[in-house]
C-alpha cells in the first residue's frame, strides 16, 4: 500500500482516496457536514438569530451597566492616595470624582441606546447603572467631608449668622459729681 492512499474497506478511517478525480463539480461533502442543516426554515434560522442578537445586547448591558464598579475601585484607590489635606491633587481627584458620575448619570438614555430591542428590557441594567453612579457621587462627597469642604459644622455658618444682641453696656471715663 502506497503512502497517503487507503484500499477500499481496509485502510485509515478518515482517509480520502485522491486517484479517482474527476473533472466534474460533483464533489461528496466533507467528513462531518451535515446538509440537514441548510434545509432549516428560514423562518427558524431568523428567529435564532435574534434571540442570539438580543442575548448578545442584553450581555453587552449588563457589562456597561457593572463598568462603573471599576471606576468605583481605581477612584476610591486614588483619592486615599490622596490623603486628607486641602492640596491642588486632592481636589482634582475629588472634582473628578464628582463629575464622572454626575455626567454619567445624565447620559443613561445614551449609554443603553445601542442595546435597545423589543426583546431586551433595559430596566435592570439601568437601574444597575444608576445605583452604581450614586455610590461613585456618595465616594466623592464623602472625600468632601474628610477634606473639610462641606459645610457640616455650625462654626461654618457663623457669617450668616445675625449679630447677638447686646446685652450689658459699660462706659467709662465720665466722672459722676
Amino acid at each position: 500500500m502506497e503512502k497517503g492512499k487507503a484500499v477500499m474497506g481496509v485502510g485509515r478511517r478518515w482517509a480520502v482516496d485522491f486517484s479517482d478525480f474527476s473533472s466534474s463539480r460533483d464533489l461528496p461533502d466533507p467528513p462531518g457536514f451535515s446538509r440537514s442543516s441548510l434545509d432549516q426554515d428560514d423562518s427558524t434560522v431568523s428567529r435564532q438569530k435574534k434571540d442570539a442578537e438580543a442575548n448578545w445586547k442584553a450581555q453587552k448591558a449588563w457589562e456597561v451597566a457593572q463598568a462603573p464598579f471599576k471606576n468605583l475601585m481605581m477612584m476610591g484607590f486614588m483619592m486615599w492616595m490622596a490623603g486628607s489635606t486641602v492640596h491642588l491633587f486632592s481636589i482634582g481627584i475629588t472634582f473628578s470624582a464628582l463629575w464622572q458620575p454626575i455626567s454619567a448619570l445624565q447620559g443613561v438614555g445614551k449609554v443603553f441606546e445601542p442595546y435597545k430591542d423589543n426583546k431586551v428590557d433595559l430596566l435592570a441594567q439601568k437601574l444597575v447603572f444608576i445605583a452604581l453612579n450614586l455610590v461613585g457621587l456618595a465616594l466623592g462627597v464623602w472625600k468632601l467631608n474628610t477634606l473639610g469642604l462641606l459645610p457640616t459644622h455650625p462654626s461654618d455658618w457663623v457669617s450668616s449668622l445675625p449679630p447677638a444682641p447686646e446685652v450689658e453696656f459699660s462706659g467709662g471715663g465720665i466722672p459722676l459729681r
